[in-house]
């Protein structure tokens, strides 16, 4: 097994398990997903999944076997990103960039773009609304690769990354942010053990590169090892964002379902627009707040405030159970006074989602709840309430994505 394919098979343990079974496909009228505003991604009871185009996310009642379109391959749900209508994605095998759309309900490649030493998406960022950066490891040339595309004409320019290839025991590495800050390009990465009598683990430091843009030199180098895997594989979920007033945040993922060093706390951490530099005493442990647990995903909700999802490692024994055991909770964090206060909602499901999204004032949170349902949730974050909207119903078992399909 090549460490590629050790990598892979990780992601797609942490994806959940393979699925089997089958069902009639149900026919039924759908709406075309360019006249819908939100986009929802769902696996059904018997593994199934289910692309659907809503206009509200706030009520109502929906079942994707007969509203939505069967994703064609399927355990993609890690790998989209969405934008002005359309799904993209690589084809690891192929090293193929895809440009999808939901036409006719049928999931289809509107093109193909093929791309050199990639394998996997680290982390994607916006240029401008029409040129996206993609950021990968290509293990081949033990090297990090990155490609500018401009989605409407389906080109790319490629190059490599000047940042220090793994070395000794390390033998890959994850870039976890890629932030464009004040005419520069910062990265913040990691190296992993991936082996296969071993196992999979993370160094305990994290690093970020400050890099020239469009030059790609290096400015800047830091490290740090209180607390490692900056950011994270931001197709499958957000690890980083931008404030009012452009500084930068982002999360430390060390927990076993992205960094596997789980002895490393889980930090919120911020790069501040002013000098574009890790700032020194800005340093938010969560793992010793009252949260007692490692954090993966991270939004921004405005305001000086974050929401972070969190596990409970009392309830859950490894990766063989995490994805299907209700465990995780809700924070709402203060970034300027370091607090952390548990949003009243169910414990979820789905070891890593995209599930938070923000619109005029108001907080809309996918759970996945055995007991209380699949419900897209409206958090109001002036008076801390919540109350059910959109429900998810038929045999869907996950909801794995919200986003808008703007």
């Amino acid at each position: 097994m090549t460490k590629n394919t050790w990598r892979i098979s990780w992601y797609m343990l942490l994806a959940m398990v393979v699925f089997t079974g089958g069902c009639a496909e149900r026919k039924s009228e759908k709406q075309s997903p360019s006249h819908q505003k939100y986009s929802i991604y769902t696996m059904a009871k018997d593994g199934q999944e289910y692309l659907l185009a809503v206009d509200s996310l706030s009520g109502g009642n929906t079942e994707p076997e007969k509203t939505g379109t069967k994703v064609v391959p399927q355990r993609i749900f890690y790998d989209l990103i969405v934008h002005k209508g359309h799904y993209y994605r690589l084809n690891a095998r192929t090293s193929e960039f895809l440009k999808i759309r939901i036409e006719n309900n049928a999931f289809i490649t509107k093109a193909k773009l093929k791309l050199q030493g990639f394998s996997a998406i680290d982390n994607y960022s916006w240029i401008t609304p029409d040129s996206l950066m993609i950021i990968g490891y290509d293990e081949k040339r033990s090297a990090v690769t990155y490609a500018k595309i401009n989605p409407d004409k389906m080109t790319a320019v490629q190059g490599i990354l000047p940042l220090p290839a793994p070395t000794g025991k390390y033998n890959w590495m994850s870039v976890g942010f890629s932030q464009f800050l004040n005419g520069d390009l910062l990265l913040g990465y990691t190296y992993h053990a991936a082996h296969d009598l071993l196992g999979y683990t993370t160094s305990d430091t994290m690093y970020v590169e400050t890099l020239s843009y469009p030059g790609m030199q290096v400015i800047d180098s830091y490290k740090d090892n209180r607390t490692t895997y900056p950011g994270g594989v931001n197709t499958r979920q957000s690890h980083f964002f931008t404030d009012e007033k452009g500084d930068f945040y982002f999360i430390t993922c060390p927990g076993i379902a992205l960094g596997n060093n789980p002895d490393k706390p889980t930090a919120i951490m911020r790069i501040r627009k002013s000098d574009g530099k890790i700032d020194p005493d800005y340093f938010f442990n969560i793992s010793a707040s009252p949260i007692q647990n490692n954090g993966y995903g991270f939004w921004y909700i405005g305001n000086g405030k974050a929401i972070v999802r969190t596990e409970r490692k009392d309830l859950f024994t490894g990766m063989n159970d995490h994805y299907k055991v209700p465990h995780f909770d809700f924070f709402e964090l203060d970034l300027a006074t370091k607090s952390a206060t548990r949003i009243d909602l169910p414990l979820d499901k789905g070891t890593a989602r995209q599930c938070v999204l923000v619109e005029n004032g108001v907080v809309y949170i996918s759970v996945n709840s055995d007991a209380a349902g699949n419900y897209v949730w409206m958090y109001n974050p002036e008076n801390r309430t919540v109350k059910k909207g959109l429900r998810l119903l038929g045999e869907t078992d996950y909801i794995l994505r919200i986003e808008r399909l703007d």
